[in-house]
Formats: C-alpha cells, structure tokens, sequence
C-alpha cells in the first residue's frame, strides 16, 4: 500500500507494478487501503464479501510485490555480489534460483542476481493476462491460486534476506516501521484460512519463527 511509506523515496528495484485505474481490481485495492489505514491488518486480509477470491489474491499479490520492490529498492546499495555473495537469511537458510524454464536447474547466485531473477520472474507472471486477467469478465486460469502461492512463496525470501542481512542498514535509514508494518500485513494474508493448507506457507511460519526468534522485537500480531 503506497500510503505506508508516507512521502519517503520513490525508489524502486523493478518498475512498479500498477492497477488500471476505473478498473474493478483498482476498486479492491482502495478497499484494501483504506481497512489498511484504519490500523486493523486483520480486517485488512479478508476477503471482503461477494468478492471474488482470485481477484481478491491477484490485488494483493500485486501489492505486495509494489511493497517489497519499494523496500527492497531503498538498500540495494548495501546488498552487493560482495556483501551478499550468497542468497540466504541466516546459516540455516540458503536460497538457489531456478524459474523452471529459463533456469531449470537450481543454480547458487548472489543475493542481488537472486533478487533481480526473482523481481524478474514476479513482474512476468504479473504482466501474463492469462494468468493475472485484468479484465472484467476473464477468468482465472485453474493453476491460479498454485501460481500466487509460489510468488508469495518466493516474495518472502526478500523480506527475509533484508531482515537477517540487512536490518541495521534498514535501521539507519529509519525505515524500520514501513518494513515491519508492510512484513506484518504479509504474514496476516499468508496465514488466512485459504492458504493454511498449503505445505509451503507452513514453511512460511517456520522461517517467521526463525525470524522472530533471531535479532530483532517483531510487531505484535
């Protein structure tokens, strides 16, 4: 949500990802932003009634990449092939790349050239309108909601590396709260009863625990 970074810089990594204004998508976004700015995250996540949920997932998936490209885009500075030679949040969790079709075979990189084939590969899938439908009467493709939870799956390795690598960079810049607030509204819509079947978003918590139980006083959830 762009009011969550307030007048800070427009900085990003990858080119920002928009809504079409006038469009249904664009009415659920404002929705989102404006339960969002009343301070209740978990209200926030929901899905608002008679919506649909692919719509209601793809507006959040697309938000969410905005989000992270924002933050992500405010320390590449400090994440660099020599401050980050490898793509991981801690000892215990170490990140290879591999798209499934450019890249088949998981390859070990640095966590900028991770984040970019990532950012890369998000940006692609989001821009498919067969498989993010912008559009007013287009359907959802049937592998839909796998597709959103591989991206969400793979945006949280982002969140993860900044706040294991680079949380003192975060810090000093003094965007602490917009990180741990945009982390926060994140892990609320991944824990929604949709996704706490998913084996993956189980590993999610798994990592967030780690997270929790590493360096830093999470918000209160």
């Amino acid at each position: 949500m762009s009011f969550l970074f307030g007048s800070r810089s427009s900085k990003t990594f990858k080119p920002k990802k928009n809504i079409p204004e006038g469009s249904h998508q664009y009415e659920l976004l404002k929705h989102a932003e404006a339960t969002l700015g009343s301070g209740n995250l978990r209200q926030a996540v929901m899905l608002p009634e008679g919506e649909d949920l692919n719509e209601w997932i793809a507006v959040n998936t697309v938000d969410f990449f905005n989000q992270i490209n924002m933050l992500y885009g405010t320390i590449t500075e400090f994440c660099t092939e020599t401050s980050c030679s490898v793509m991981s949040a801690g000892p215990r969790y170490e990140y290879h790349w591999a798209d499934g079709t450019n890249i088949k075979k998981p390859i070990k990189c640095s966590a900028p050239k991770y984040i970019d084939y990532l950012m890369t590969w998000v940006q692609d899938q989001l821009d498919d309108e067969t498989l993010f439908p912008s559009k007013i009467g287009v359907p959802f493709p049937k592998n839909f909601m796998s597709v959103a939870k591989t991206i969400l799956k793979r945006l949280f390795r982002v969140y993860a590396h900044i706040y294991h690598q680079h949380f003192d960079s975060v810090m000093q810049l003094q965007e602490e709260a917009h990180l741990n607030t945009s982390f926060k509204h994140f892990i609320f819509f991944v824990q929604v009863p949709l996704f706490n079947t998913s084996r993956n978003v189980k590993c999610l918590k798994m990592n967030v625990m780690v997270l929790y139980g590493g360096f830093y006083m999470p918000p209160r959830m």
